[in-house]
């Protein structure tokens, strides 16, 4: 199948090719890369920063069928979605996506229209209104129980990949259906879930569909357990639905589902968007779950790797935390309304991110109407990539953008933004959320245990060579030395 879809791919990218100089004739387009193989260039945010050697920050590629335009400095990435945002608020409708969305669009992947943006509106207010008081303390509950699990696994290697993947689960699984969800059972079905939904949707059986979509005609395994797993997933959804609306109290709400079922029926400022439905409700749960597990928990992950290879570091945060909680694990509240009196860890966390956004590339955007960037035309129905992690490493804004140098933060007046959650219209709806349970995560943890690499090398800050929509990393393991006290047979300077 692979190889009929490269003959098929390159007779009809060649047409293509044809078509669109004679169509675009007329603009001034960024410069095009040769070939048309890209995706299967390892490391491909770094492979398309390279280009830009030879092409400068804005050029074409071909993807497949389409030329798609990429972004690779912080500049165009701001000209494209902070000052044109209304220009570039599009997403491409492939395969997939209408796939993963049916029969309603989600956030992430939904089209810009009056309907989706009230959409948005809906889920922001739910996750920044209709929760507000119970975010904070639920995160620091949570975060605390999940230190004593580890402190019951003192001294024995982590998978720590795995432990914060399952936090991150029970938190939106907390905010999103309500303190009775604590029991594991339904936790570990969302978890699973998850797992087997992004696991499905990035092999590359199914990447292989945006790319040439007639193959979905053909014999397609990854398909069929992609179907399975969106089955799966709609099932428990819809289970978790239906009995909220048994027992929900008009004009209360326990958690973000009785928010957004009850507002879905509002009216809304804006006329002529369409109706929000229970269906738009059901696609924000998925978008919640999707969005806000793995991504936080491979940030985490992240941060420990490089903590592992920076004991220096590590050290610093320790002393900054003990000087403003106290010494060992106390059960002092993490200053969570003023970040600045733990600098050190909000500058770590932002060179993390810097460093390693999970989502390298963010989700293709598509111009809703013919727009320019740096002076070059992008036509109406433009595919536009923005490079996150190429734009982080941009060494004219950057100095020694490669290394791991958390202090640059610490610099009064010399702190570019960081666009790991992407920006403007599109921006992560979960960046507050994902930001608090960083923050509060790595505090309790740090607080609480000193990390200490296993037996053998240190993790590998290399990410996945052919990853998918994450950044991911190789799977590593960890000792957690718990601070003022030494378990058996382990020293807090190994």
């Amino acid at each position: 199948m692979l190889l009929l879809g490269l003959l098929l791919l390159t007779a009809l990218a060649g047409a293509r090719l044809l078509w669109n100089k004679w169509k675009y004739r007329s603009l001034h387009l960024p410069p095009l890369a040769p070939g048309f193989l890209h995706l299967l260039q390892p490391d491909l945010p770094i492979y398309l920063l390279g280009l830009t050697q030879k092409l400068g920050p804005v050029y074409r590629l071909r993807l497949g069928l389409q030329d798609v335009v990429v972004l690779n400095s912080k500049r165009t990435i701001e000209e494209a979605l902070i000052r044109r945002w209304v220009d570039f608020a599009g997403r491409p409708q492939m395969p997939s996506y209408k796939l993963v969305s049916q029969p309603y669009q989600d956030l992430s992947l939904g089209d810009y229209s009056l309907l989706w943006k009230a959409h948005k509106k809906l889920t922001r207010s739910a996750l920044l209104l209709g929760i507000r008081n119970s975010m904070e303390p639920l995160v620091e509950q949570l975060t605390q129980e999940f230190c004593e699990r580890m402190r019951a696994q003192a001294g024995t290697p982590v998978a720590i990949q795995k432990e914060f993947s399952f936090l991150t689960c029970s938190i939106i699984c907390c905010l999103t259906f309500g303190d009775k969800v604590k029991e594991d059972t339904l936790v570990h079905a969302f978890h699973d879930c998850v797992q087997d939904l992004m696991k499905s949707w990035e092999h590359w059986f199914i990447q292989v569909l945006d790319i040439v979509p007639f193959l979905r005609f053909f014999p397609n395994p990854g398909l069929r357990r992609l179907k399975q797993a969106l089955e799966n997933r709609d099932r428990i959804v819809e289970k978790q639905l239906r009995q909220h609306k048994d027992s929900m109290v008009a004009g209360q709400w326990r958690d973000m589902t009785d928010y957004m079922l009850q507002g879905m029926g509002k009216p809304r400022a804006e006329k002529g968007h369409g109706r929000l439905l229970e269906g738009h409700v059901h696609m924000s749960v998925v978008d919640l779950f999707i969005g806000g597990t793995e991504t936080t928990a491979t940030t985490l992950s992240w941060a420990v790797a490089f903590l592992l290879h920076h004991p220096e570091i590590q050290q610093r945060l320790q002393e900054e935390l003990d000087c403003e909680l106290g010494p060992g694990a106390s059960g002092s509240r993490v200053p969570l309304k003023d970040p600045a009196r733990l600098p050190l860890l909000t500058a770590t966390i932002a060179e993390v991110l810097r460093l390693r956004p999970v989502v390298p590339l963010a989700l293709p955007h598509r111009t809703t109407r013919h727009s320019s960037i740096l002076g070059y035309d992008i036509p109406e129905g433009t595919v536009v990539i923005p490079n996150l992690q190429g734009a982080h490493l941009d060494d004219t804004v950057w100095e020694q953008p490669h290394e791991f140098r958390p202090d640059r933060f610490l610099v009064p007046g010399t702190r570019p933004r960081v666009l790991a959650f992407g920006c403007g219209a599109r921006v992560c709806l979960g960046e507050p959320l994902a930001r608090l349970e960083l923050f509060v995560v790595l505090a309790r943890l740090l607080h609480a245990f000193t990390l200490l690499p296993p037996t053998g090398p240190l993790p590998s800050l290399r990410p996945r060579s052919h990853c998918g929509i994450n950044l991911t990393m190789q799977p590593f393991q960890v000792r957690l030395g718990p601070r003022g006290a030494v378990a058996p047979g382990l020293s807090q300077h190994q």
